[in-house]
């Protein structure tokens, strides 16, 4: 449905809000980037090269994000549903899982520690969150972009900016509309960034409560 798809296309930032507090959250109270594999294989790779002890979080990141994606692809298909009608049962498995993260970081504590093994958990069960959002994306928004790779962003946002301001012929094509896109994305990520670090300062485990709260009003979004 028109509407449908017209509803879906706002879902975008909002989940880049999201994406940036369980980047920060994660970062500052576990160790690693949970909305980041490209950050995750850095590290590793670095550790590989210049030696150090490794990190089983980090490495273990990895498989859990590819096997998060493997699950929601079942969840997908098991649902018997396509395009637009998948928004509402992804959104509500990525509400679950933050709250997950939310409930065993308060009972747990795994701050603490972040490099034990409450922390490990909490730390793959937020990866399987991000996981789950992006291939929510890729299943019910085809074509949205991204809302955890900035850099991405970054450079379509000023390739468009550069064409919608330029007066001669446009060396990109739909350049206002992609900078309608991404520029949200952008402010929406940094912003997510902002308030999750300041989260954590005054809230510590309880700063999952955050994008859990986004999340809900995501899903709630979805339904109506």
């Amino acid at each position: 449905m028109p509407s449908d798809l017209a509803r879906l296309e706002r879902l975008p930032p909002l989940l880049s809000v999201i994406a940036g507090m369980v980047d920060v959250i994660g970062y500052l109270s576990l160790g690693l980037f949970t909305a980041h594999v490209t950050g995750n294989l850095v590290v590793i790779a670095a550790l590989l090269v210049r030696g150090g002890p490794p990190n089983l979080v980090l490495i273990l990141a990895v498989p859990a994000f590819i096997a998060a994606v493997v699950a929601v692809w079942l969840i997908a298909k098991a649902s018997d549903r396509r395009g637009p009608a998948l928004a509402g049962p992804l959104l509500l498995v990525h509400f679950l899982l933050l709250s997950c993260v939310l409930i065993f970081s308060v009972i747990q504590d795994p701050a603490a520690n972040p490099r034990g093994l409450m922390a490990g958990i909490a730390a793959m069960i937020a990866v399987s969150a991000m996981a789950c959002q992006f291939a929510l994306l890729r299943l019910a928004v085809p074509g949205a972009p991204s809302t955890a790779v900035m850099t991405g962003n970054l450079t379509n946002t000023v390739l468009a900016l550069l064409d919608t301001l330029s007066r001669s012929q446009p060396l990109t094509e739909g350049a206002h509309e992609r900078l309608k896109k991404t520029w949200k994305l952008l402010v929406g990520f940094f912003a997510g960034c902002v308030a999750g670090a300041a989260a954590v300062s005054l809230l510590r485990n309880w700063a999952w409560s955050l994008p859990v709260a986004l999340a809900g009003a995501a899903l709630a979004r979805s339904v109506r």
